[in-house]
C-alpha cells in the first residue's frame, strides 16, 4: 500500500493546533519518511492494524542520507570488511546509490556481512561482554531501517520503558524509580535477565514485528540482520541462530519489541515497573505482592525461552540495609548514591591519568580529567553528597601523590604536611573541578 493509499480511520481534516501538536509529538522522526498524513494515519490507526509496502521508504536516497548522517555523527570502529566511515564518506552518494538499488532489486542482491564481535570489560568486573561491530554500510541500512519502522511500535510501548526510547532515558528511568520508593514501594524485585541479547528467539521475536508490518521485504531484511552471523579473530564465522547482537543499530528496538509484552502483562496485573532495556525492577508495597510479581515474571520468561539470572534475581526490602542496584546508582534506606562499580569504573579512568610517573605538567593533567569528573557528576550529582566529598578528596590525594614524587619524597600523599603544602584551595585555583563545589552551587 503506498502513502497515497493509505486508509485511516477518523476524519482526514484537522485544526491547525492539532496538526502542530502532532509535529511536536512526532518531532523526533525521520520527515523524510514519516510525512504529516503518514503521522496522522499512525495515530489514528491504520486500517488492520499492519503497515504494508515500507521497503521502498526504507531504500528512498533521502532517508539513507539521513541515515547516513546518524552513523558518521556515530562514528564507531570498522566492520570485518575493515572499512571506516571516512571510508565511506568519501564515496558517500555513490555508496547510498548502490545500497539503494539492492534494496529495491526484486531478487534483494542487499545481503549484510556478518558482524565483528570484539570483547569489552564489564565496568567493575574482571568479566567481559560480547559487542557487535556491523560493517558501515550495514550499519546505514539498519539506520535506514529504523526509521522507518521504530514509529509504528513506538506509539504502543509500554509507559514504563525507557531505556533506546525516544526523549527517555536513564535519569527518566530512576526518577520513576525514586518517585515509586517515596510512595512506600520499598519491596524490590530486582531482575535480570540471563544473556538477554544473545538468547532472544528469533522465531518469537519475528512473530512480534509481524504483528504490526505485513512488508514481507522488511521482514526478510530484518531477519537477514539476525542471521547475519560473527566474525571474530581467531575463530572465523559463526551462525547466529537467536539473539539479535548488542552494537547493532537495530538491536536496542528489537529487544523492546521482544519485551513490550512483559511490561504490558506486568502493568495489567496492577504492578509498578521500571525497564531500561534488559535491566528492570518491579516495586510493590508488601512482600506478598513482590512474591507474586517474581511468579508472574517467571512465568513469562518461561514462555518467552528465556531465564532469569538465578544468583542476580532476587527480592529486596529497601527500606533495609542491603538495598539494590539500577542503573548505576544504589538505592537504600531512602537514600541513593553510585553503585561500587560506578565508583571503581571512574576512579580507573582517573588513575590512568594520574599516575606518579606522569611527565606533564599539573595544568595538563587537570585539564585532562575534569571531562570525565565533569561526565561523571552530570549523572551522579543527585547521589549522597557524601560520595562526592569522598571522590573529591580521592583525586586530591592522587594529585598530591604527584606533586610529592616531584618534590623528591618517596610514597603516597599523606596528611598534615602534605595538606598544608597543597590544601584544596590550591586545586580549586588551578581548575580542577570539584564535585561537592558544583553540588552546592546547583551547576
Amino acid at each position: 500500500m503506498s502513502e497515497e493509499g493509505l486508509s485511516t480511520v477518523g476524519p482526514q481534516k484537522e485544526p491547525k493546533q492539532d496538526k502542530e501538536a502532532l509535529r511536536g509529538r512526532w518531532e523526533w522522526v525521520e520527515h523524510s519518511v514519516w510525512t504529516d498524513r503518514m503521522l496522522r494515519t499512525l495515530e489514528r490507526g491504520i486500517e488492520g492494524g499492519k503497515w504494508f509496502a515500507l521497503i521502498d521508504k526504507v531504500h528512498r536516497r533521502e532517508n539513507l542520507r539521513s541515515a547516513f548522517y546518524q552513523v558518521w555523527r556515530n562514528d564507531g570502529s570498522a566492520g570485518i570488511d575493515g572499512q571506516k566511515v571516512t571510508q565511506f564518506e568519501a564515496s558517500q552518494e555513490q555508496q547510498l546509490q548502490r545500497l539503494s538499488e539492492e534494496l529495491q532489486s526484486q531478487s534483494q542482491s542487499y545481503q549484510p556481512a556478518a558482524v565483528k564481535r570484539v570483547w569489552i570489560p564489564k565496568p567493575g568486573s574482571a568479566e567481559k561482554r560480547p559487542l557487535g561491530i556491523p560493517g558501515v554500510r550495514d550499519r546505514v541500512v539498519q539506520t535506514a531501517l529504523r526509521n522507518v519502522i521504530e514509529p509504528i511500535f513506538e506509539r504502543d510501548f509500554a509507559e514504563q520503558s525507557y531505556g533506546f526510547r525516544p526523549r527517555r532515558g536513564t535519569l527518566d528511568a530512576l526518577r520513576r524509580v525514586e518517585e515509586l520508593l517515596n510512595q512506600q514501594h520499598h519491596w524490590v524485585v530486582d531482575a535480570d535477565i540471563k544473556g538477554y541479547f544473545d538468547n532472544i528467539p528469533h522465531t518469537k521475536l519475528m512473530a512480534k514485528v509481524a504483528n504490526k508490518i505485513s512488508d514481507g521485504r522488511i521482514l526478510k531484511l530484518i531477519e537477514s540482520f539476525l542471521k547475519a552471523g560473527v566474525m571474530e579473530e581467531g575463530k572465523g564465522w559463526e551462525a547466529t541462530l537467536q539473539g539479535t547482537p548488542q552494537g547493532g543499530v537495530v538491536s536496542p528496538l528489537l529487544a523492546n519489541i521482544y519485551l513490550d509484552e512483559l511490561d504490558w502483562f506486568i502493568a495489567k496485573a496492577g504492578m509498578e515497573m521500571v525497564r531500561y532495556a534488559d535491566d528492570f525492577v518491579v516495586l510493590c508495597r508488601t512482600e506478598a505482592e513482590a512474591q507474586k510479581a517474581m511468579e508472574l515474571i517467571k512465568q513469562w520468561m518461561e514462555q518467552a525461552q528465556l531465564r532469569l539470572h538465578p544468583q542476580k534475581t532476587k527480592i529486596i526490602d529497601a527500606s533495609q540495609a542491603g538495598g539494590f542496584d539500577f542503573l548505576g546508582y544504589h538505592f537504600e534506606r531512602g537514600k541513593k548514591w553510585p553503585r561500587t562499580k560506578s565508583v571503581l569504573k571512574v576512579r580507573e579512568a582517573i588513575r590512568k591519568r594520574t599516575r606518579r610517573s606522569n611527565g606533564q605538567s599539573l595544568d595538563c593533567i587537570i585539564t585532562g580529567i575534569n571531562p570525565i569528573l565533569r561526565g561523571w557528576y552530570n549523572y551522579f550529582r543527585y547521589s549522597n553528597v557524601y560520595s562526592l566529598k569522598t571522590l573529591d578528596s580521592w583525586v586530591r590525594g592522587r594529585l598530591r601523590s604527584i606533586l610529592r614524587k616531584r618534590i623528591k619524597r618517596k610514597g603516597k600523599a599523606q596528611g598534615g604536611l602534605d595538606h598544608r603544602r597543597w590544601p584544596n584551595r590550591f586545586f580549586d585555583e588551578a581548575g580542577l573541578f570539584n564535585l561537592t563545589t558544583a553540588r552546592a552551587m546547583g551547576k
